[in-house]
């Protein structure tokens, strides 16, 4: 049966939403699927490389890789009134040309955070040393991301919201964080049906949150205890998650004009046109 790879990241709302497939709630037919679970901006880069089918990307890189993959419209993140954080030391000043931890150069949070910040000196590491950075002055603060928005010590303190930012920038909008893409060589009807397959997960996911919660936890899977969990799932792995209303797509949208204006994307595109064309099977077999 044709194999199909699937990279996502480790923390605990992209693992709830796969593994519904892991744990065979989902029906995927002729098709079998190996997951991959790296850190958020490892998959950006490995997708500027077409490593895998389909994978997880931060909405921030994806211009960059419209060319070789379209967007999925599932399994996506959104802030809404929260996202990632940036943190210092309790009481601590910043200076105009703080040096500061950031997760990744293609993530969301990283483009936000330079635009509003282009003093700023960034330090590049994998997300989950970013804590610790901080707290031992290797750098002056540090956006959080995933579970670590919850988890983060006592002896740090929020110095801004990347929401705020956004909000700046476009008042009203959820943030765009995350989302899933395909690789645009794979035939269209194969792609489809990976992409059906995936919202399925998803929804399957959302509605039996509990004991997909449960069974995670049970397996050592997730890296935070069963509360925040689900409060992590709540933010991160709801219906929003399911696939992409008018809403959403304005808020993608809105996040690519930026990046346009800002010099970052050397062309200006819509989310909308850069999903697969799932029309075609009624083209196909009307």
């Amino acid at each position: 049966m044709p194999k199909i790879t699937i990279a996502h990241s480790p923390d605990a709302d992209d693992i709830f939403m796969y593994y519904a497939i892991k744990f065979g709630w989902v029906n995927t037919g002729d098709l079998t699927f190996e997951n991959i679970a790296l850190d958020i901006e490892t998959l950006n880069v490995e997708a500027m490389r077409g490593t895998y089918d389909a994978t997880a990307i931060s909405f921030g890189a994806y211009p960059i890789i419209r060319d070789d993959y379209a967007l999925l419209r599932c399994a996506m993140s959104f802030g809404e009134g929260y996202g990632p954080k940036l943190v210092k030391k309790k009481g601590a000043k910043l200076k105009k040309n703080f040096k500061v931890a950031l997760s990744g150069r293609y993530t969301t949070n990283a483009m936000l955070f330079r635009i509003a910040y282009p003093d700023a000196r960034p330090v590049y590491m994998n997300f989950l040393e970013i804590e610790k950075a901080v707290l031992d002055g290797v750098v002056d603060a540090g956006v959080l991301i995933h579970e670590a928005i919850l988890t983060y010590s006592d002896e740090l303190e929020v110095e801004r919201e990347i929401f705020d930012i956004w909000q700046g920038l476009a008042r009203d909008m959820p943030l765009p964080l995350g989302g899933m893409a395909i690789r645009r060589s794979i035939p269209l009807l194969r792609a489809i049906k990976i992409e059906n397959i995936l919202l399925n997960a998803v929804t399957i996911a959302v509605k039996n949150k509990e004991t997909l919660s449960r069974m995670l936890l049970e397996r050592d899977l997730i890296r935070v205890d069963a509360k925040k969990l689900e409060k992590y799932l709540s933010m991160y792995a709801n219906e929003r998650s399911e696939t992409m209303d008018d809403e959403a797509l304005a808020a993608i949208d809105k996040l690519f004009e930026i990046g346009y204006n800002h010099g970052i994307y050397d062309k200006k595109i819509r989310a909308s046109d850069m999903l697969i064309p799932k029309e075609y099977m009624d083209y196909r077999f009307s």
